[in-house]
């Protein structure tokens, strides 16, 4: 860097990226004019061992002339613990940064035997320093809408430099993140809310990403408020559906607008065209982008207009006359799609292409499933009956159960865990009640919910959908959602207007012989002549 400063060059902040930077140099000349060192701590592909040990065959290494790091040998826990205290007293006279200590397993044989899980090894583990944290301003919190529609909430921080580089955002998850509720229900950061305003401290987890960890308390502004999360897009205004899946942190907002969003336009209209869905040659990711930028492609339907551009498009770079033919007339030859293949390039988030033709199956045409799921929609639940299935705690069989006994049920008078007077329904739990209270804020607002869940719970349209051998109520829920905002059938009533969907093919009707080989055989007859 002080090279660089006399040169006028522009300087590295920290020595990952320098050392990354040397080495993706396109010149060898320049990545060998910088310091940089190498430390070995394990091989690859041998002719021979070098040892039966880890520890010996890195020692060995070192006599090649290949430079160590640091390695020591241990005969139990409290030695390896002794060694990462050793190691962490003395990590700020490094000349290097280093974020923790590996332990491995020291004989080659048992490492062979133990193997690896994916990429990790199960002979080594890696035992973390605690990060670095320092303590800044939220300065704000912005919503970015990605390309499966998820709303992600993003921290605006006052500039701080923490673990060897200078932090201005922060990711913060969802709206349950912010408001101090981990993904398990369990609070998080002691259960302290996020607001504009906080002094919070920040760390960078495994010194890589930011985090905020705590909320000063002390130093909150009088005046500050709790954050609001958008129910609606801030991008194209749709509505904003909450759902908790497996894998995901959390309860994930999501944008419904699908085609109709820009923010999400541009991959969808890539999925659209691709070859396991429309399968139109010729339009590619970089075409779409170069085509929606020109606002030719805003919306699958305008891929079926865009001969009103024959002209222009002939004119740009890299399109000729020839090209330009194929380009349309390879449209063209997709106006009548497969029932399934049409319903997957929607882009219907968990409609894949196998549960796709499950539904063409059903279905058989088109127009008898638009009409399912427009019926559905009507009967899905409503706002109040999904607060319910929010609920940590409340199950599938309790919430049935509370549901079913909405209209007896009466508000308790004292507290359920001092007066042990919650009602008692057959099937929900003490530890139900407990969740019920704890999000409703008191017993009888918590009765009081469940009286107005039961009265916009699912309808039986809505539960059939789900109930489809290979579709399953997830899949059926974003259907729904799909069909449920007016951009969707907007874009999708523009889209049938350029296309028109096959009936599917009924299967056959199985015959007693049906799937069996025959085999005809005897002798020819032969007349004299």
């Amino acid at each position: 860097n002080a090279g660089f400063e006399k040169e006028g060059k522009q300087t590295y902040v920290n020595p990952r990226n320098s050392a990354a930077g040397a080495l993706r140099q396109l010149d060898p000349k320049i990545t060998a004019s910088r310091p940089l060192r190498f430390f070995v701590h394990g091989w690859g592909e041998l002719s021979e061992p070098l040892a039966d040990t880890q520890y010996d065959s890195v020692k060995r290494l070192e006599k090649l002339g290949f430079p160590l790091a640091g390695i020591k040998r241990a005969k139990n826990a409290e030695e390896l613990l002794a060694i990462y205290q050793s190691i962490h007293a003395g990590r700020e006279k490094l000349a290097y940064e280093i974020d923790g200590v590996v332990y491995k397993v020291d004989s080659l044989a048992l490492q062979q035997r133990l193997g690896f899980v994916s990429r990790s090894p199960r002979w080594a583990i890696a035992h973390k320093f605690a990060a670095e944290q320092q303590t800044t301003i939220l300065d704000g919190i912005d919503i970015q809408v990605g390309r499966t529609g998820a709303l992600t909430p993003v921290g605006r921080l006052k500039p701080v430099f923490v673990g060897g580089v200078t932090v201005t955002n922060v990711t913060l998850h969802n709206a349950d993140y912010i408001r101090g509720v981990g993904a398990d229900g369990g609070p998080i950061r002691g259960g302290k809310d996020l607001r504009v305003g906080d002094t919070v401290v920040v760390q960078r987890a495994g010194d890589v990403i930011p985090q905020i960890v705590d909320v000063l308390l002390e130093k909150r502004a009088k005046g500050a408020h709790k954050y609001k999360f958008p129910e609606r897009c801030p991008v194209c205004d749709s509505h904003v559906a909450r759902e908790l899946e497996p894998g995901e942190e959390g309860v994930i907002a999501r944008c419904t607008g699908g085609l109709n969003c820009p923010a999400q336009a541009v991959e969808r209209l890539i999925h659209f065209v691709a070859r396991r869905a429309m399968d139109i040659d010729g339009l590619g990711s970089k075409q779409i982008e170069e085509f929606y930028e020109l606002g030719w492609v805003q919306e699958p339907a305008d891929i079926f207009r865009l001969a009103d551009h024959r002209d222009d498009l002939m004119m740009r770079e890299g399109y000729g006359e020839k090209s330009v033919a194929n380009l349309l007339a390879s449209i063209d030859a997709r106006r009548e799609p497969e029932f399934g293949r049409f319903l997957y390039a929607l882009g219907i988030r968990d409609i894949g292409e196998t549960t796709a033709g499950v539904i063409a199956r059903r279905f058989e045409s088109w127009a008898a499933f638009e009409d399912a799921v427009k019926a559905a929609v009507k009967a899905r639940p409503g706002e109040a009956y999904e607060a319910l299935e929010r609920v940590h705690g409340v199950g599938d069989g309790a919430r049935a159960a509370l549901v079913a006994a909405a209209p007896e049920l009466k508000a308790p008078h004292g507290d359920l865990f001092e007066d042990g007077d919650a009602p008692k329904v057959k099937g929900v739990t003490s530890k139900a009640w407990q969740g019920l209270n704890d999000a409703f804020g008191s017993l009888p607002e918590a009765v009081a919910a469940i009286k107005a869940a039961a009265k916009q719970a699912p309808g039986d349209d809505y539960i059939e959908l789900g109930r489809i051998d290979g579709v399953g109520p997830v899949a059926a829920d974003h259907l729904v959602d799909f069909f449920a905002e007016k951009h969707n059938t907007d874009a999708l009533k523009s889209l049938l207007k350029q296309v028109t969907p096959k009936d599917q093919p009924r299967a056959a009707t199985p015959s007693k012989v049906s799937g069996l080989t025959v085999v005809y055989t005897g002798t020819r007859a032969c007349g004299s002549s």
